[in-house]
C-alpha cells in the first residue's frame, strides 16, 4: 500500500531538522492521499523532500515522528528500539536486580518511539499507547518485547484506557496480549514490597518515577515524623517506614487510594502501628496540621496539563507550598513536586521560593529533583522533562 504524504508549509521543516519528533497542525500545508488515524506517513518539505516517517492522528500534535531523514525504514524498528532501551536498562543496573524489579523500560520520546510507554513490574510488562499509531500496532511490539526479553516476560498486558483519544472508537479493551495473571502482583524497589495492580490501578499501577527521590526520602527519613500527602499506593510512606521513621501518616482524598497504601503497608516488615492512613483533602490538611511534623511530602498530580492552565497551576502549587512553609516546625525538611510539563524546573523553583515569602519563613533549597534515567529526556525532546522537585528545609 502506497505511503501517504504529509506536505509540510515553507519553513516549518526545520524543528524537523534539528531532529524534533512532533509535526504540529498548523505546520502543515497539505495531505496527499486518504489518511486514516494510526496511519504511517511519510513527511516531505514543501518542495518534496523527504524528512522523515510517523504516525498520523488527529489534533495539535499530528504526526510523531519515528524516523528521521537519516534513518532507514525497517521491518525491525521496534525490535531494535526495544532492544536499545532494554540495554540501556541493563546498563543501569535495573534488569536481573534483586533489589529493585520495577523499572521502565520505553518512556517515549525518551527511547525514541513517541507515544509509548513500557513499564516492567517483576517480569509483568504494562504496555500503554499514547498515540492511536502505537496501539495498531501493539502486536509488533509484543513480538518484539517477547524477542528481546525472551522466557523473563511473565506477561504482557495493554492499558490504554484513558491514554487514547476520546474520539477513538475502535479500541477493544484494556487485556492481557501474553499469559494472563492475577493481580497484584507483589514487586520491588530498593528490597521494599509493593502490590501492583495494573488492571485497576491509576497510570500503569505504580509511579515509577519517584524511585530515586523515594529512596532520597528514606535517608532523611529516620526517627522522624513523615506526612505524606496526595500518597496514592504510599510509595514514600513505605520507605519512610522501613528507614526507620518514629512515624508516617498518609494522606489521599481517595478512599482507593488508601486502601492500596494500607496494603503495602502490611506487607512490611517494621511496626505497623508507626503507620496511620488519612482521607482528606490536602489543601485543607495542610493549613492546620495535627502533628509536629519533621518531613512534609507534597506529591500532588498534574496541576495543568496544558499550556493554558499554566497560571492556575503555578497559583495552586504556589498555595500548597505556603501552607506547607507555613505550618512546618522550624528545621523541618519538605520535598515538593511538580509533574506539570508546562511548568519548567525554574518556574516551579521561583514559585516554591514565592511561597517562602508569603509564608514569611526562611528556606533553604538542599536538594534539587527530577525523574531517574530509566525515563530518559531525548536532547531533541526537551519536553520530556516532566518531574522537578525540591528537598528544602524551613527555619
Amino acid at each position: 500500500m502506497e505511503i501517504v504524504k504529509i506536505r509540510l508549509k515553507p519553513g516549518k521543516d526545520k524543528s524537523i531538522a534539528r531532529k524534533h519528533p512532533w509535526v504540529f497542525s498548523g505546520a502543515i500545508k497539505e495531505i496527499e492521499g486518504d489518511v486514516h488515524e494510526g496511519d504511517f506517513v511519510e513527511i516531505i518539505a514543501n518542495k518534496g523532500r523527504h524528512l522523515g516517517y510517523g504516525h498520523f492522528q488527529n489534533g495539535s500534535i499530528m504526526v510523531r515522528v519515528l524516523l528521521f531523514a537519516d534513518e532507514e525504514l525497517s521491518d525491525n524498528l521496534y525490535e531494535d528500539r526495544i532492544r536499545s532501551a532494554y540495554n540501556l536498562r541493563q546498563a543501569l543496573g535495573l534488569t536481573n536486580n534483586k533489589q529493585t524489579n520495577i523499572f521502565r523500560l520505553i518512556h517515549a520520546e525518551g527511547d525514541f518511539l513517541p507515544g509509548l510507554i513500557i513499564d516492567h513490574y517483576n517480569g509483568h510488562i504494562v504496555i500503554q499507547c499514547h498515540s492511536i499509531g502505537m496501539y495498531l500496532d501493539v502486536e509488533k511490539i509484543k513480538s518484539a518485547l517477547l524477542t528481546v526479553i525472551g522466557d523473563d516476560v511473565k506477561s504482557i498486558y495493554l492499558k490504554c484506557s484513558g491514554t487514547l483519544p476520546k474520539t477513538y472508537e475502535d479500541y477493544t479493551g484494556d487485556r492481557f496480549l501474553h499469559n494472563e495473571v492475577e493481580t497484584p502482583q507483589i514487586a520491588l524497589e530498593y528490597d521494599n514490597k509493593f502490590a501492583i495492580n495494573w488492571v485497576t490501578g491509576q497510570k500503569t499501577g505504580f509511579f515509577i518515577d519517584q524511585r530515586e527521590n523515594r529512596r532520597l526520602l528514606g535517608q532523611y527519613a529516620k526517627g522522624k515524623k513523615v506526612l505524606n500527602t496526595f500518597c496514592y499506593s504510599g510509595g514514600f510512606s513505605i520507605f519512610a517506614l522501613n528507614a526507620g521513621a518514629k512515624l508516617v501518616h498518609s494522606l489521599d482524598a481517595s478512599q482507593k487510594a488508601i486502601d492500596l497504601t494500607d496494603e503495602n503497608v502490611a506487607l512490611g516488615d517494621f511496626d505497623q502501628s508507626k503507620h496511620k492512613s488519612i482521607v482528606d483533602d490536602a489543601m485543607d490538611f495542610i493549613k492546620d496540621l495535627p502533628e509536629d511534623y519533621d518531613i512534609i511530602i507534597l506529591d500532588p498530580p498534574a496541576f495543568a496539563k496544558h499550556r493554558s492552565a499554566k497560571h492556575n497551576a503555578v497559583q495552586g502549587y504556589k498555595r500548597l507550598n505556603a501552607h506547607a512553609i507555613r505550618q512546618i516546625k522550624p528545621g523541618g525538611i519538605i520535598f515538593t513536586f511538580s509533574c506539570s510539563q508546562v511548568v519548567d524546573k525554574q518556574l516551579f523553583t521561583n514559585t516554591v521560593i514565592a511561597a517562602s515569602i508569603a509564608a514569611e519563613r526562611k528556606v533553604r533549597i538542599l536538594e534539587q529533583l527530577h525523574q531517574p534515567a530509566d525515563h530518559p529526556i531525548s536532547s531533541t525532546h526537551p519536553e520530556g522533562e516532566y518531574l522537578k522537585g525540591l528537598v528544602i528545609q524551613v527555619e
